[in-house]
């Protein structure tokens, strides 16, 4: 019997409370004033399985990478962050991606949700 080929990944989630406003919205838009979220932020990551150690990457790693943005943005107004200065979800999402990368796994989805019921996904661009 041949052994199926499989594509593996896993998806950590993190949290931090921040405030922001979007300058660029037209007047009067209420996400024009400053308010806040209780950020949800889940990344997936896919990779080949080590052999020995059974998985793509420590739990722990993933842990390690979300520490320092986690510092960047928690209880921060995230319009003051450097490349944050119009933080719609959107490019926020983008902004945690590229600050994220794994030796043996590559980071496929990140979701930022801002409300229980407001998210935003982003995917590696194709090639």
């Amino acid at each position: 019997m041949k052994k199926a080929s499989l594509v593996t990944e896993i998806s950590k989630e993190f949290t931090f409370e921040a405030a922001h406003r979007l300058p660029n919205v037209p007047a009067g838009h209420k996400c024009s004033r400053v308010h806040g979220h209780s950020y949800r932020i889940e990344i997936t990551v896919r990779g080949p399985v080590d052999p020995h150690l059974g998985w793509i990457v420590d739990f722990a790693e993933l842990n390690a990478a979300w520490q320092p943005l986690h510092a960047q943005l928690d209880h921060r107004l995230l319009n003051d962050v450097p490349g944050l200065e119009n933080p719609t979800s959107e490019l926020l999402a983008a902004w945690l991606f590229e600050r994220l990368s794994f030796a043996t796994a590559r980071v496929v989805k990140l979701r930022v949700s801002e409300t229980c019921t407001s998210q935003c996904t982003v995917y590696p661009a194709e090639g």
